[in-house]
């Protein structure tokens, strides 16, 4: 089950890298249900927020703090500093990472707090990084702020 979470975080960093922007994908999970789902638009909306995980989470909606509680957040890449914040800030117990070969997130910071951190290592979400990577390094650069 866990898979099929994470192919859909996958597709939709597809659906970010065919619309032209970040090829990085989230999913919010609450009892077995998604809840929300995104992917990295800064590029397509002109935004300096919108990484995968934060898209999903503002397709979530608003929800109450025992829904946040109970949720498990599916991400094609390792979270950034901005998108660990947010998963602090709503209680979110659990983050299933695709990868972290591409680039090191703020893993360790989660940890320390009590979220269990797994990392996959997805042979797709590693392909497509790496690709993302070396055909757009600025781009890239921008996104992760370098």
């Amino acid at each position: 089950m866990a898979q099929d979470y994470l192919a859909e975080a996958v597709a939709e960093a597809e659906a970010g890298r065919d619309e032209g922007g970040i090829p990085i994908g989230s999913v919010l999970v609450h009892r077995g249900k998604v809840i929300g789902r995104g992917h990295n638009r800064r590029v397509q909306r002109g935004s300096a927020i919108l990484h995968g995980e934060m898209d999903a989470l503002e397709n979530a909606g608003r929800l109450p703090a025992a829904v946040y509680a109970e949720s498990f957040l599916y991400t094609t890449l390792s979270p950034c500093a901005m998108c660990s914040g947010a998963i602090l800030l709503y209680g979110i117990p659990c983050v299933i990472v695709g990868e972290n070969s591409t680039f090191m997130g703020e893993e360790e910071l989660l940890r320390s707090r009590g979220v269990v951190v797994e990392v996959v290592q997805d042979s797709r979400c590693i392909e497509m990084m790496r690709r993302f990577i070396q055909e757009h390094p600025s781009l890239w650069n921008e996104d992760i702020g370098v």
